[in-house]
């Protein structure tokens, strides 16, 4: 079985007809150097039995630091390009991504060493224009924000 995920796109609307997304950047030194298609929605696994929308806004708020609420509407899901299966969900908020707070995890560092570090799950976040993200997030994940787009600009969203 595929492993899963469960993630929230955040969006906010800064004038009539633009629309931003916020959108995170892995912790980590493996990700430290790497910026265009490394960014990602915060998103993480969930286990047997978790629903996965209540798991979507755990790992956001352990991601991020911030609470997401509000009408979260169902994006569908994607494969990334590892196998995993992502779920997603959309919600209109706005936070500041300088007060974010990641938790942490720990990982081998270099690979294969033995050694284990201990790093922030995502180490900044940015609020980003559909055309910008598109630039920034995994191309797998660019799905769910033309997603997005479709649904605010045909489902009364507006």
């Amino acid at each position: 079985m595929p492993r899963r995920s469960a993630g929230l796109l955040m969006y906010r609307r800064r004038r009539p007809r633009e629309l931003e997304v916020l959108l995170v950047h892995p912790g980590g030194p493996h990700f430290a150097k790497k910026d265009l298609g490394a960014w990602t929605i915060p998103k993480g696994e969930y286990r047997d039995g978790e629903q996965p929308l209540e798991a979507a806004t755990r790992e956001f708020q352990e991601e991020t630091g911030f609470v997401a609420s509000g009408d979260f509407f169902d994006l569908g899901w994607i494969k990334q390009k590892g196998g995993k299966i992502v779920t997603a969900w959309a919600f209109e908020g706005d936070c500041d991504p300088s007060k974010l707070i990641s938790n942490t995890c720990e990982v081998e560092w270099p690979p294969s060493s033995g050694r284990r570090i201990e790093i922030p799950e995502v180490d900044r976040g940015a609020w980003f224009s559909i055309v910008e993200a598109k630039e920034r997030i995994k191309s797998t994940q660019i799905p769910l924000l033309d997603r997005l787009a479709e649904a605010l600009d045909a489902g009364g969203r507006k």
